[in-house]
């Protein structure tokens, strides 16, 4: 992959990946919105949103949480361009658990109680799917002997055929990733699960709207993954792809929040089952 092809992925990504996300933000309200027997709102309503937030007054609790706030949406964007770009799979899954320490750091930094609460929740979210997010990178290098994702890309055999259960795994935590029902334990992007925001309680204005942009970038990351293990297909692949989101959409709508220990607990069984299990197999063929 020569550098000027590099470069366009990245760009392409940087600049596509705000607009799919967004555009997935305001088809999950639309649906959640009909699940619950209303109309919903428009489909751009999350880009209006943001336009709000973006206009609003950015009240700071004190400096360092707007340079955290920036880390976090800069780690993002730099793990999705490693990704994108070709670079190596390993490196942007550690670039994107670098943006997560750094939203926790600025949570922590308001001396919110509610936030408070809510960054020790995502820091158990995170020791809870970070296993299974490793193993499905090194899953994909023990079948194609490289953490290019380009390389993934290009290989000739679906990789689901060789990783089903490391599949199924990332299924599972994906849901923790996307901050969904029934493990929205640190926040939830939907105001009926919320009486006080969690993680978020303490940001507006513009940081607010940078950390909304970012969980876009980063769902395009996450359905990026997705899309590796059906690859050698792209239309299965873009097709298993946007299943999975609505998957989620529909396991959101159809469960009621549980406590962190049970996020905890099953995601490391999950780990342990699937993703173990598939790694020895690989390793004994």
């Amino acid at each position: 992959m020569n550098i000027a092809t590099t470069v366009l992925a990245i760009l392409i990504y940087l600049i596509a990946a705000p607009l799919v996300g967004g555009l997935l933000a305001g088809v999950d309200r639309i649906i959640s919105a009909r699940m619950q027997g209303r109309y919903g709102p428009p489909l751009l309503q999350p880009f209006y949103d943001v336009l709000k937030l973006w206009q609003k007054e950015n009240i700071l609790v004190n400096r360092q949480q707007k340079v955290y706030v920036l880390s976090f949406f800069v780690f993002v964007l730099v793990a999705g361009g490693i990704m994108f770009g070709g670079g190596d799979l390993l490196l942007a899954v550690f670039a994107l658990t670098l943006a997560g320490v750094f939203l926790v750091i600025a949570a922590y930094s308001t001396f919110s109680p509610y936030a408070h609460i809510g960054a020790e929740r995502e820091m158990l979210q995170m020791v809870a799917y970070e296993p299974m997010v490793i193993l499905t990178t090194v899953g994909m290098y023990m079948t194609t002997k490289s953490f290019s994702s380009f390389d993934i890309v290009q290989e000739e055999s679906l990789l689901f055929l060789r990783l089903p259960f490391i599949f199924l795994g990332f299924l599972f935590i994906l849901t923790i990733k996307f901050r969904k029902s029934p493990f929205d334990i640190s926040m939830s992007h939907h105001a009926h699960q919320e009486i006080v925001r969690g993680l978020t309680t303490e940001f507006s204005g513009r940081d607010l709207a940078l950390i909304e942009v970012a969980h876009w970038y980063e769902n395009v990351f996450l359905l990026g993954l997705v899309y590796l293990f059906f690859a050698a297909v792209p239309a299965v692949a873009v097709t298993v792809t946007l299943a999975t989101y609505f998957l989620e959409v529909f396991i959101d709508n159809n469960n009621a929040r549980l406590k962190w220990q049970h996020a905890l607990g099953s995601a490391w069984l999950v780990t342990l089952v699937l993703g173990v299990s598939n790694v020895i197999l690989l390793a004994f063929r």
